[in-house]
């Protein structure tokens, strides 16, 4: 793909996915009124849709390896946050899932009423211990539904080859729910930046890591234990 037609077929990805979310959140609210579940499938066709289009028209795809580690029962996922195409791409690699958000998205029209159909853990990042209490309380309450939680653990956007600082919340969750811990690595900052619209042609890998036991482990000790993998695996993507 050259460059003029990588610059152009970012345009009108971008446009197509801003047009996108008020489509499909008008059709997810009306079928929502029948099932919640309706608002989920729709959620998970925007996703693929969004995904299929960034192949055709921005030469963009992704691998995933580690699909067998997905095996067994919900848990806990704890996510590499460098761009936005994770946020999206989570909904079409896992199974039924909610996550951990900040309360602002909820205040979007269309999109913040779709979201609350979907049973987010919506928290104010600013409330510091009572954000945390409720991630764990919420948390446990939508694996318990069969949710996979998934846990941002860095809590916003970091630039790709930079590290923020990893939370404690999901190690929380995980120990106070006795699941394991699921972590996922990625490297889709180096080709969709964490504050850029223009997408660089290429493939994404993402890894999904084997379920590490929280039986007798600390939660400083877990996260620890989460950030080293995920960060040793970014790093080894960081050939692009």
């Amino acid at each position: 793909m050259s460059r003029r037609e990588s610059l152009s077929g970012s345009i009108v990805f971008t446009l197509f996915l801003f047009g996108s979310v008020p489509f499909y959140g008008v059709v997810a609210l009306l079928l929502g009124a029948v099932s919640t579940r309706w608002t989920y499938r729709i959620a998970v066709m925007w996703s693929r849709t969004v995904l299929h289009l960034l192949r055709r028209l921005c030469g963009l795809d992704y691998t995933v390896e580690g699909l067998e580690h997905m095996k067994h029962n919900n848990c806990v996922v704890l996510l590499k946050h460098s761009s936005a195409w994770e946020t999206i791409a989570q909904l079409a690699i896992f199974p039924r899932q909610t996550w951990v958000l900040k309360r602002e998205l909820l205040w979007a029209p269309v999109l913040g009423w779709v979201l609350l159909l979907l049973r987010p853990i919506a928290i104010n990042r600013k409330a510091g211990r009572a954000a945390v209490e409720q991630v764990v309380a919420s948390g446990m309450r939508r694996l318990d539904e069969g949710y996979w939680v998934m846990i941002f653990p860095e809590g916003t956007r970091v630039a790709a080859g930079q590290v923020g600082r990893y939370g404690l919340s999901g190690a929380l969750l995980a120990i106070e729910s006795g699941r394991p811990v699921i972590p996922v690595a990625h490297n889709a900052g180096a080709y969709w930046p964490r504050r850029g619209w223009r997408k660089r042609p290429g493939t994404i890998r993402v890894k999904i890591g084997a379920p590490i036991s929280t039986d007798g482990r600390s939660a400083r000790e877990l996260t620890e234990e989460v950030r080293q993998w995920i960060e040793t695996e970014v790093a080894s993507m960081s050939d692009v």
